[in-house]
């Protein structure tokens, strides 16, 4: 099997070396990812700077771009071969509910889905690394999982994993779940630059509005390891006909 991995945190960042070590042996595992932290890049292309390639002392190759970058590089002919399946992470914090539109790391993923291969973002829920050996033990077991079933090239299908940030025999099962929902972010966060301009950072990401059970937001707090499955159709299939009853009502 031929895996591609890449993540939004950059090369060097301990989660996808973390992950990387995971999944190995479990195939051929080529390292395509941004040179620097690129979160909240989400599928961000670069169209208007050239991007540039280089090898790491530890085989990893690195791009000056971001996520979606990396792996629309590798499948375009960086690679020279099609994978057959993309890994993304494991990233530093949560990508649950409304992370998921933000995210580079379900970006990474996405791309490769957007190529028709299947792919697995990868996220812990807390930042900070804590357990992260234990982490990586599970997306292996996923990955395994999946490879063991075997990966389809017809349809391909996009995963959201989160794992909560405990040791290995506290993680409970894999359980299937939808997107919990978030508050609206918290506010700005302003200073004074020392040219005496006011600066803005965007303020953190809001407390979990729909967090019932059946969402990831609920499974990873009872420290089982939520498993998301995604699509990009983002049409309101449901107000369809309303639309075009209050349109056609309009002319």
């Amino acid at each position: 099997m031929k895996i591609l991995l890449s993540n939004d945190d950059g090369y060097q960042a301990p989660g996808i070396v973390a992950l990387y070590e995971a999944i190995k042996d479990l195939g051929d595992v080529e390292v395509v990812a941004p040179e620097h932290n690129n979160s909240a890049k989400s599928n961000a292309l670069t169209l208007h700077s050239p991007l540039y390639v280089h090898r790491a002392a530890n085989g990893f190759r690195y791009v000056n771009g971001t996520p979606a970058d990396c792996v629309h590089v590798a499948l375009t002919g960086l690679l020279g071969y099609r994978p057959d399946l993309v890994v993304s992470g494991i990233n530093n914090g949560a990508n649950m509910g409304d992370d998921t539109i933000y995210s580079g790391t379900v970006g990474a993923a996405m791309e490769g889905y957007l190529f028709g291969i299947p792919a697995i973002a990868f996220s812990q829920t807390q930042k900070g690394w804590a357990h992260l050996e234990a982490a990586g033990a599970k997306a292996r077991e996923l990955v395994q999982q999946m490879l063991a079933r075997g990966v389809p090239q017809d349809s391909p299908w996009l995963l959201n994993v989160n794992i909560p940030n405990r040791p290995l025999s506290e993680l409970k099962s894999f359980k299937v779940c939808r997107l919990g929902r978030r508050h609206a972010a918290e506010k700005i966060i302003s200073q004074t630059s020392p040219h005496g301009e006011t600066m803005y950072w965007i303020g953190g990401a809001g407390a979990a509005k729909d967090d019932a059970e059946g969402t990831d937001f609920h499974a990873t707090a009872l420290g089982h390891v939520s498993v998301t499955p995604l699509k990009v159709d983002l049409t309101d299939h449901d107000d369809l006909p309303a639309w075009a009853a209050s349109l056609q009502a309009g002319r």
